[in-house]
């Protein structure tokens, strides 16, 4: 998918290996609803792959039992690369976002990047977007990714005790 992207990194001090298994076996932990960014009026629930590898999905679970399917796994590299799509409940069948990790090593430390892709196909006046103009939009999201991926760090931060 292309088009525009909203881009944010990090660094965590573990190898990539660690990074992609805090980033896909912890997701449930780090991820936090954002005000302006919920994944359904019910919020976020709690996120998970089902099943993780390849030929996977990233699946959201509500407190009173919903599931849905936010996106399948594109990619599935460990310590290297996550693709997957990313739909909320509001989009209509042809609209789709897609986000890819990469997971970079850089000296003792790895390099977190994620890129959100695809939001230019999701018309201002869609309530995703709030009627913002899609620059507002991304540095918006892009704020919000940054967040999570702090979020992220700290899950890393666990695997290394």
């Amino acid at each position: 998918m292309s088009g525009a992207a909203v881009i944010v990194a990090l660094r965590v001090a573990v190898s990539p290996g660690a990074a992609f298994a805090a980033f896909t076996e912890g997701i449930g932990r780090w991820w936090q609803s954002h005000p302006l960014f919920p994944l359904s009026p019910k919020g976020d629930g709690a996120l998970r792959f089902d099943p993780a590898g390849p030929g996977g999905r990233l699946v959201t679970r509500f407190a009173d039992g919903a599931e849905w399917e936010i996106g399948a796994v594109h990619c599935w590299l460990p310590g290297e690369r996550l693709a997957f799509g990313w739909r909320l409940p509001s989009f209509t069948a042809d609209q789709a976002t897609e986000v890819e990790v990469r997971f970079e090593a850089v000296g003792a430390e790895t390099r977190v990047t994620v890129e959100h892709r695809g939001w230019d196909a999701i018309p201002q006046q869609h309530a995703a977007r709030h009627g913002f103009e899609l620059m507002l939009f991304q540095r918006r999201l892009g704020e919000h990714w940054r967040g999570v991926l702090k979020r992220l760090e700290g899950e890393t931060d666990q695997t290394r005790r």
